[in-house]
């Protein structure tokens, strides 16, 4: 499952969620916040499983990422039991929130028989944001690109989490310089997703970096973790060389300090061409 499906938005709340055993599970501190709109929904939670024991019973923990970037074992729960947490908070949201849910659960059904449909959707929400029908194109592209090296490294046997943040950790210092961490600093990003906030030209070279590694480690036949590691160094290694041809001739940098969060995609694309 793509990183990027892992977050979705309710009433400009953003739900963490992961795909396990073959449905969706939700983080909990995150249904309650939006629901509550409370400013500690950890607190909220902690005071709320304590008073229904029988909440933890319906909860897996499961690793998500957190705003330090890092994956941390979370409450959380599928869908089903996702409809039985509503009914412990009260909130005026919980109708509107149960029919998000709902519609969210139907459609990833739709998604699987139909693939289309994910992109369409994706599409959709990125224009709901004020991204630009260029700058969608590309994001779209890469996403398309990041699945078939995640799959190269899943067919060889790249499971964990943290084996797929190093691989992709290795292409982005090779590329740009920069671990994913350090990037999301230097662009002031906390919990928000990287690529969402590149330019057209980081979107690009973090395209070529990810499929040049793909067919290296085809070439390669790459056969585990640390095989896949040295060719996510040369397939970004290929990509920073020509990030760095491409800034000699354009003369700026192609790495930037710039993100969405104030001021939309479009809106800056208008204000500065």
């Amino acid at each position: 499952m793509q990183e990027d499906n892992k977050l979705i938005v309710f009433q400009d709340r953003e739900i963490r969620r992961i795909w396990h055993n073959e449905e969706w599970y939700f983080s909990v501190v995150d249904i309650i916040g939006a629901l509550t709109d409370s400013t500690n929904p950890n607190n909220y939670w902690k005071v709320l499983k304590h008073r229904e024991n029988q909440l933890v019973t319906i909860c897996n923990q499961l690793k998500l990422p957190s705003s330090d970037g890092k994956y941390y074992k979370t409450d959380c729960v599928n869908t089903q039991n996702a409809f039985r947490l509503i009914q412990s908070i009260p909130s005026k949201k919980a109708e509107p929130f149960k029919q998000w849910l709902a519609k969210v659960g139907y459609e990833r059904v739709q998604e699987i028989e139909n693939p289309e449909l994910a992109q369409e959707r994706m599409k959709q929400l990125y224009e709901q944001k004020s991204y630009s029908k260029e700058w969608i194109e590309k994001r779209l592209r890469g996403i398309a690109i990041r699945q078939e090296l995640t799959d190269e490294w899943k067919d060889r046997g790249v499971n964990l989490s943290i084996e797929y943040a190093i691989l992709t950790n290795e292409i982005s210092m090779a590329t740009f310089g920069k671990t994913v961490d350090e990037y999301k600093k230097y662009k002031n990003l906390k919990r928000e997703n990287l690529r969402d906030h590149m330019t057209d030209l980081e979107l690009i070279f973090s395209m070529l970096g990810e499929k040049v590694t793909t067919e290296i480690t085809r070439s390669k036949d790459a056969p585990k973790f640390h095989e896949c590691k040295n060719a996510a160094q040369e397939g970004g290694g290929v990509a920073g060389n020509a990030r760095r041809d491409a800034e000699a001739k354009i003369g700026r940098p192609v790495v930037s300090g710039e993100n969405y969060l104030t001021e939309p995609e479009k809106e800056k694309r208008k204000r500065l061409q």
